[in-house]
Order: C-alpha cells, then structure tokens, then sequence
C-alpha cells in the first residue's frame, strides 16, 4: 500500500510540478504527517525531490528528473482502451494521433498488461449512439475544437430550434459528447454559456484574437447542472396512468428507464404497489400532453390513462380515429 502512495506521490510532482505538503496529502488521502514521511523516504531511495520554504513554496523534483515508471496495474492499462473512442477522435481530427498514442502506450507496457490491453481492445467495443439513429454529421467540428483548445472566438451561422438562422460571435470553452451528439458549451463575449448542438452550426469562422474562459468555469460541473435543468425544462406536465402486469420494462424503453424509476421512487408503496390484478398506478413525467399521447399510444391495451382529463380525452380521440379505420375489417 505504501509502495503504491509513493509511486502515486512521485508521479504528482513529476506531473504537477511543485505542490505544498497540504496539497499532496489532499491528493493522496493522508495526513500531511503522513506526506512529511512519504517525501523522507522518497528522497533516502535517492530520488530528487526538495522543498522550498515561504508562501510560495512546496515540494518538487530536480529539474530534468523524469521516472521511467509509469505506475499502471493490469486493470488500469486495460481500462485505458476502452477510452479510446476511435469514431470520435476521428471526427475531432485525432484519428492518427490517437493510433499512435495507443501504439505508443501498449510499447511502454509490461508484458503481462500489455496482454490483457490487447484483449480488452479486442472483446470490448463501445457504441455511443443510441439505437435507431446514427451520429449527427458534424463538418465543422474539426474548426470548432481547434478553436476550443486554442481559445479563439468564432464567428458562426446557427440553425436554432424552427430552422431559424443566427449569426453570432461566440467565445467556446468546451465540446461534450452526448449520445453520439456533439454539443459545443461557448458564451458570447460577455454572456453567459450556452450550449449549442455542433451539427447545427452551418458556417463556421475562427476569429483573431484570444480569450479566457472564467476562472470559476469547470466543464463537467457546467454540463451536469445544465443535463439537470434541461430535464425540469424538459418534462412541463405529468400524467397518471395504469400500467398492465410485467410491462415494466416495455414502458421503461417507451418513455425513458429513468422517467419510470423516478415514478415508481416518487411514489409511496400503496401508490404502486400492484392491486389484486397486477396493476400499477404511476405518475410519469411528459415533456407535454400531446407528446405523451403518441407514447403511449404505442403501449396499446397494456396502459390505461386515468388522468389529467385533457390526455385522456386525446387518448379516447385517437382510440376512435383507430376503430373507425379499422372497424371494417372482418374478425
């Protein structure tokens, strides 16, 4: 366990450059008493690491000390090809360089991880889009994660929702990857950020000049508040309904498996508990009413709706168009 602290304690100052004792022991999940140790061992082992005193100061490694080591278990190289996302980094621009970086790495391997590297490159495959739709075509994202990673604005025509057509200067601090769709998180000088979906982007323009994201801006955090409040924006109504024994499942792939958990986790036990037939009462989330009848339509007899009034009724709408069609046809 030590052996492995240290090798990690290493790997942070050769990486990071200098860091304070509190620094290093935030990292590493220890006490600074424990850091003061760890860095006396590590410089008996003969191992360059010094400490510079004042506000400023830290430890950090001799300048030009690089260890061969790189520290990886069997399970952490293997997991580090299924990272590598080859249709992504495809459209990124990044194919050659991430066949390289991988061919690079297996080289650098022991024998015993490199071998089960290969297997998990060879058994493992990840899909990122869902099923029944293929990735969004995406021509401009080479422009636009350059301008990502070199911090340069953009001058870009938008599609907006309606096929609305914007232009606008955006400075883009991000690009996020979400069920094989691109989405690029930028700001307009002096607004807030935003997210725009990058296969919309019909032109696209890098600007001069350079700019700095917000000091308190973080990608992951902005992108998860963001998935949240898309999801309260998103769901403006509810809609109560029965639900047919062992249909579960068939409603969690209609409707969202996490649309029908947060129903069955909303209610108490008497609420969806099955009666004496099977059947459960729920309440779900809809993103409106009319969106909802045309899912649940497709439920056929296995869902009834008990409410609100106005859904059951376009329910009870479509039911009849359906007999009228279909009433003619002999039994």
């Amino acid at each position: 366990m030590r052996a492995s602290r240290l090798l990690s304690l290493l790997l942070l100052l050769q990486t990071r450059g200098r860091m304070t004792a509190p620094e290093l022991a935030e990292e590493l999940e220890v006490s600074v008493r424990t850091v003061y140790r760890d860095v006396e061992a590590l410089s008996s082992a003969g191992v360059p690491v010094y400490a510079d005193r004042g506000p400023a100061g830290g430890y950090q490694l001799l300048d030009g000390y690089r260890t061969r080591l790189n520290g990886l278990t069997v399970a952490e190289a293997s997991s580090l090809f299924l990272a590598g996302l080859p249709g992504p980094a495809a459209e990124l621009g990044l194919a050659e360089v991430a066949a390289n970086a991988e061919l690079k790495l297996l080289a650098a391997l022991p024998p015993e991880p490199r071998s089960h590297a290969a297997r998990m490159r060879e058994r493992f495959l990840l899909d990122v889009p869902g099923w029944y739709r293929s990735a969004d075509d995406v021509p401009h994202l080479s422009e636009v994660s350059e301008a990502v990673w070199e911090q340069r604005p953009l001058l870009m025509t938008y599609r907006r929702w309606g096929k609305q057509e914007v232009e606008r200067v955006v400075h883009p601090y991000g690009l996020v990857l979400k069920g094989g769709s691109w989405y690029m998180v930028a700001a307009p000088p002096g607004a807030s950020p935003r997210t725009y979906r990058v296969a919309r982007v019909l032109t696209v323009r890098t600007l001069p000049g350079h700019f700095d994201p917000p000091p308190d801006f973080e990608l992951g955090q902005f992108w998860k508040a963001y998935a949240a409040e898309f999801r309260e924006r998103m769901y403006t109504a509810t809609a109560q309904i029965k639900l047919a024994p062992g249909m579960e499942e068939l409603l969690s792939y209609t409707m969202g498996a996490d649309v029908v958990a947060a129903a069955l986790a909303d209610g108490t036990a008497s609420d969806t508990a099955p009666d004496a037939e099977g059947w459960r009462t729920l309440t779900v989330p809809v993103e409106s009413l009319t969106y909802a009848r045309w899912l649940l339509l497709r439920m056929g007899a296995s869902v009834e709706v008990l409410g609100p009034p106005e859904l059951r009724a376009l329910m009870a709408e479509s039911v009849a168009e359906l007999g009228k069609m279909y009433g003619g046809i002999p039994a």
